[in-house]
């Protein structure tokens, strides 16, 4: 799974004043950030707002960022949620073609046990043709995919390749790193931890930053991949600034935030979610300044 080493985008999916789809603001963001270096995209996932997509806008969205794509980068479909047997139909009902793996978010709200985390992805892993990453994000769902479950899961599954660790748990990590399969991949889900992650043994980043600055981002990850830790270190903390504000108002408020300024697409998102604070705008117009 060497396609899904370094930088993946997690995309977002921009919206109209009323609401539709901004496919034009899709399109610009795809090329942008391919153009600025990024190894894959990730369609569908936390970012992308998929939960207030309807099933037709998810599969429209699809088709049209594989259309844009053109075969240029993998595609990294987001495909989880906290019915089993839901998901399971998913993956047989979904167009796959052109899709290299699916990430898959652990359950969220039923707060499973570690053996309903692990029986959840197993029957997941015996269900799919396509490379699985799982996606442990306990902030969202409230249920952390211990060391000892994704490392059993590692094991015991071929096709679960990777894992997007995004529970900010160092120590955690570390032990997953330490103790993983030798093809297993170790991926950030958090920006900002991003650098030390790579510098612990870390294969690299699903990133929400990275769409906005794709050339800089990819570049830090490509330095700390090659163990250039002072060109790392410049183009870590050159952003690092961003990362407050980018999550003050949740995600993916802050990003389309700048994302807007920057021109890419408009500001909107869909409810429950909100537009990001004038404060918040404000600080990253002084950030661009």
């Amino acid at each position: 799974m060497q396609e899904i080493k370094g930088t993946g985008v997690a995309l977002v999916t921009p919206f109209n004043e009323d609401m539709s789809i901004d496919y034009t603001g899709l399109k610009n963001i795809i090329n942008h950030v391919i153009e600025g270096g990024v190894d894959y995209l990730v369609i569908m996932g936390t970012t992308g707002e998929s939960v207030v997509l309807s099933k037709e806008e998810r599969s429209e969205v699809l088709t049209y960022c594989k259309e844009i794509n053109n075969g240029r980068v993998p595609v990294v479909l987001g495909l989880g949620g906290n019915n089993t047997l839901q998901v399971l139909e998913d993956i047989k009902s979904v167009n796959l073609t052109g899709v290299d793996a699916i990430l898959s978010v652990s359950p969220y709200y039923n707060k499973p046990t570690q053996e309903g985390i692990y029986n959840h992805y197993k029957l997941l892993a015996n269900q799919s043709s396509l490379p699985i990453i799982l996606y442990n994000v306990p902030g969202r769902t409230s249920s952390n995919i211990t060391a000892q479950t994704t490392l059993r899961l590692a094991y015991d599954f071929p096709n679960i390749v990777a894992v997007k660790e995004a529970s900010g748990d160092m120590q955690q990590i570390m032990d997953i790193i330490k103790n993983r399969p030798s093809n297993f991949l170790v991926i950030s889900g958090d920006d900002a931890l991003t650098l030390p992650i790579i510098h612990m043994g870390g294969d690299g980043v699903i990133s929400v930053i990275g769409q906005s600055f794709p050339k800089e981002y990819s570049q830090m990850v490509n330095y700390a991949l090659e163990n250039d830790k002072v060109n790392a270190n410049k183009l870590h903390y050159f952003l690092y600034d961003y990362y407050q504000p980018l999550y003050a108002d949740g995600n993916p408020a802050g990003i389309k935030a700048l994302l807007a300024l920057l021109g890419f697409c408009k500001p909107m998102v869909r409810p429950p979610l909100v537009k990001s604070r004038k404060a918040t705008i404000n600080h990253l117009k002084d950030l661009l300044n």
